[in-house]
């Protein structure tokens, strides 16, 4: 709590002046235990996850299913022929008291917790989340998927999520966030840490839809080891203020990453999105793919880095950032940022910024 304390709000970015950390709840308990069977789940609780359709999606397309309420998991279960290969799919918690040895190996490994401002806060009080392993040589062939809910006003949510794929693995990780709209704001500050084994393959896909009430700062980053794929889909449609920057930490050599941002700023909303590909490994290559639409008066930026470390040698990386612009009222930014100390590499970089006119609409 420290680090956070004595850090500054970050001002490079978006305006979240707004944000007030003494408002909010940091903790609210949903029921008393997380369920393996969806009956277990109270009524009032289960309303609200089947009109987001999670018992019958589970039945149908997923290898598993998380489902966090406020602060705490309130449900979880995985596919028994999963179970009996050694997945490991549990809610952070349990993950902690069941799998002590190897949570405490990769946990805070690939964020430290003085990594920035909110990930130290998050260190401090997290809550919920979803502690995943997949042994070696299994694929997991369904997505396992997580879903985020805040239902009461003034709160905070600060989830912890640990993903590990061991050598030769695949897995697909899905989340979803959503929330009702209230007059306060909530606050949600997530962390996601991933460890991608020798040529394991994983993709992360998020679709954030938070109310216009929420900010959302979350830090997202995985360590890429020899051979290895980190893919990340990231699609924020919701929330009032969105700061995410998925990234990749290439460090063994072949290592591959790519990102897939997606971002739509309303009436209201910023969103400020895009990605980091850290190499330092040589023969490493990455992509970095950016879409945006801004309306309403909406503002949408794309923010990257891609930086290239000493003794990483013949890295290729590319970036592209296409922003759409609907009215006069809106507007898109390009922050990119590229940091080079080795010369045997190839980047590429491209942006455009368009308008629909007149003529095109009708």
């Amino acid at each position: 709590l420290a680090h956070c304390v004595k850090r500054p709000m970050p001002n490079w970015g978006a305006d979240i002046s707004g944000l007030k950390l003494d408002d909010i709840y940091y903790y609210v308990r949903p029921m008393d235990d997380a369920g393996k069977n969806w009956e277990d789940v109270p009524d009032s609780i289960k309303k609200t996850f089947d009109r987001l359709g999670i018992p019958e999606a589970e039945r149908k397309f997923l290898a598993g299913v998380g489902a966090q309420y406020e602060s705490e998991m309130v449900y979880h279960s995985i596919q028994e022929h999963l179970e009996k290969q050694g997945v490991i799919f549990l809610s952070i918690e349990e993950g902690l008291r069941q799998h002590p040895d190897l949570f405490r190996e990769y946990f805070g490994t690939v964020i430290p917790i003085e990594d920035n401002k909110f990930a130290a806060l998050n260190s401090a009080v997290w809550s919920g989340g979803s502690f995943v392993y997949v042994p070696k040589g299994v694929k997991v062939d369904l997505p396992l998927q997580a879903y985020f809910r805040l239902n009461i006003a003034n709160i905070g949510q600060f989830e912890r999520s640990l993903i590990i794929a061991d050598e030769g693995s695949q897995v697909h990780y899905v989340e979803g966030c959503t929330a009702p709209q209230y007059t306060t704001d909530s606050f949600h500050s997530g962390v996601i840490e991933i460890v991608v084994k020798k040529g394991a393959r994983v993709r992360y896909s998020t679709i954030q839809n938070w109310s216009t009430n929420v900010y959302n700062l979350v830090t997202q980053r995985a360590m890429v080891h020899e051979g290895g794929s980190m893919e990340w889909v990231d699609a924020n449609l919701g929330s009032k203020v969105t700061m995410k920057y998925p990234s990749c930490y290439l460090m063994g050599e072949g290592a591959r990453g790519e990102i897939l941002s997606m971002a739509f700023a309303g009436p209201g909303q910023t969103q400020d999105a895009g990605g980091k590909m850290i190499h330092f490994a040589p023969n490493t290559s990455s992509k970095i793919t950016s879409k945006s639409i801004s309306r309403g008066g909406g503002r949408a930026s794309y923010r990257g880095l891609v930086k290239v470390h000493k003794g990483a040698t013949n890295v290729r990386s590319n970036a592209v950032c296409d922003a759409l612009i609907l009215d006069p009222q809106s507007r898109s930014d390009t922050y990119p940022y590229i940091e080079i100390d080795e010369e045997d590499v190839t980047i590429g970089h491209e942006a455009s910024v368009s308008k629909v006119g007149e003529e095109q609409l009708f």
